[in-house]
C-alpha cells in the first residue's frame, strides 16, 4: 500500500489543455489583446468624445430652436386673435371678417409655419450630424435634389394645388361661410384645404374644386355689397313726387328691425337711369351687409309697390302703358290697303288669270 502511494506520488501530471490546444487564447494573450484595446481607447478617446458633444450640442440647439420659433408662431397668431377681437363690433370690425373665421385662417396659417419650421430645423440639424460623423453629403443631396425633380414632375398638380392652398389661406381668399364664384363652381365654402376646397351649390350640391384649378375668385361675402332696384312709372308722373314717396319709404325701413342692422349705409335715389317714349327707370340703391343684398332688394320692391299704390303712381313694365284719358287705338291701323288682286272683276286680277286652255274636241 505505501509504494502504491509512492508510485502515485511520483507520477508526472498530465498536461492542461491550453497547453496543447493552439485555439484557446492563453492568459498572456489576453492580457496583450487587452493592452492594445486600452492603447486604441486612450488614442482615439479624444476624438470620439469630442464627436460625442459636438453632436449633443447640435441636438440641442436645434431643439431650443425649434421649440423657440414654435412659441413665437404661437404669440404671433395669439396677438392676431387678439387684434380680431378689438376690432370685433367696430365699424371697422364690419369691412373684416369675423373672429371666428380669422380664428379658424390663424390657425390654420400657425399650423403650416411650424411644420415648416420644424420641417427646416431639424432637416439642417440632421446634415449637420451626418457632416459630424465625415459623412460626404454630396451623394446624398445630389440624390434628393434628383428625387426632388422626379416629384415634381410627377405630381406637378399636387404641388401646384399645394402651393395655391398656401397662398389663398395666407392672403384670405375665402374661407368658411363665405359665398364666392371660383369660376369652375360657385355656392357656399364649407371647408378651405390645402388642396381642395368644398362648395356647396344652389341647390345643394357639393363642388370639390381643385385649389390649383383655380383662375380667379370672387367674393361676395367680404366687404359689404350692394342692392339696386329699378323703379319704372309712366313719363307723365311727377318726379318729385316719385322721389319724394321712395324716401319716405327709404327712411321707414332704415328705422326697422332687422333691416337697420342689414343695412350698411342710407337708401339713395340715384336718379334716372333711363328715360323712354313710354317709360322712365328710377336708380335707387344702398349698401347691405354682405350677402343681404337679395333680401334688402326684394323687402325695397315690396314697400315701394305698396307706397306708390297709395299716392296713386302706377308702375309700368313689359307692355307700353296705355292712360285711361286716351282713345282706343284703331286694330285696323297697322293693316295695308287691299290690294287691287283680291277683287276678281279687276283689270289686274284678270290680266294675272291662268289661260283657258283651247278645246281638244272635234
Amino acid at each position: 500500500m505505501f509504494s502504491t502511494v509512492l508510485r502515485a506520488a511520483g507520477s508526472t501530471p498530465s498536461p492542461s489543455p491550453s497547453a496543447t490546444d493552439p485555439s484557446v487564447p492563453s492568459l498572456q494573450d489576453a492580457q496583450e489583446s487587452a493592452n492594445n484595446a486600452a492603447s486604441w481607447v486612450e488614442q482615439n478617446w479624444s476624438t470620439w468624445l469630442a464627436i460625442g458633444l459636438r453632436v449633443l450640442l447640435i441636438l440641442v440647439i436645434a431643439a431650443v430652436l425649434r421649440v423657440a420659433v414654435r412659441r413665437a408662431i404661437t404669440k404671433l397668431i395669439e396677438r392676431m386673435n387678439r387684434t380680431a377681437q378689438a376690432v370685433d363690433g367696430t365699424a371697422l370690425g364690419g369691412l373684416l371678417v369675423n373672429v371666428e373665421r380669422r380664428r379658424q385662417r390663424s390657425q390654420a396659417i400657425g399650423s403650416v409655419l411650424r411644420s415648416v419650421a420644424s420641417f427646416l430645423i431639424m432637416g439642417t440639424a440632421s446634415l449637420m450630424v451626418l457632416g459630424t460623423f465625415e459623412i460626404d453629403l454630396a451623394p446624398l443631396l445630389a440624390s434628393a435634389g434628383v428625387a426632388g425633380v422626379a416629384i415634381g414632375f410627377g405630381a406637378r398638380n399636387l404641388v401646384t394645388d399645394f402651393l395655391s392652398g398656401v397662398f389663398m389661406i395666407l392672403e384670405d381668399q375665402y374661407g368658411v361661410g363665405d359665398s364666392i364664384d371660383a369660376g369652375v363652381a360657385s355656392g357656399e365654402v364649407i371647408e378651405v384645404g390645402l388642396r381642395v376646397t368644398k362648395l356647396r351649390g344652389d341647390n345643394g350640391e357639393i363642388w370639390y374644386v381643385r385649389n390649383g384649378e383655380v383662375k380667379r375668385i370672387g367674393n361676395l361675402s367680404q366687404g359689404w355689397s350692394t342692392a339696386g332696384v329699378d323703379v319704372t312709372v309712366r313719363p307723365s308722373e311727377d318726379l318729385d313726387k316719385v322721389k319724394a314717396t321712395i324716401n319716405e319709404v327709404a327712411g321707414r325701413m332704415s328705422k326697422e328691425e332687422p333691416w337697420n342692422e342689414r343695412l350698411w349705409g342710407p337708401i339713395e335715389i340715384l336718379g334716372l337711369d333711363s328715360v323712354l317714349l313710354d317709360s322712365m327707370v328710377v336708380r335707387v340703391s344702398a349698401k347691405t351687409m354682405p350677402g343681404k343684398s337679395l333680401l334688402v332688394e326684394r323687402e325695397l320692391r315690396w314697400r315701394i309697390k305698396y307706397a306708390f299704390d297709395a299716392e296713386g303712381i302706377r308702375i309700368v313694365g313689359g307692355i307700353p302703358a296705355q292712360s285711361a284719358d286716351e282713345p282706343a287705338a284703331d286694330p285696323t291701323a297697322g293693316m295695308s290697303a287691299p290690294s287691287a288682286f283680291a277683287n276678281t272683276s279687276s283689270p289686274q286680277s284678270a290680266a294675272a288669270s291662268p289661260l283657258t286652255p283651247p278645246s281638244t274636241t272635234k
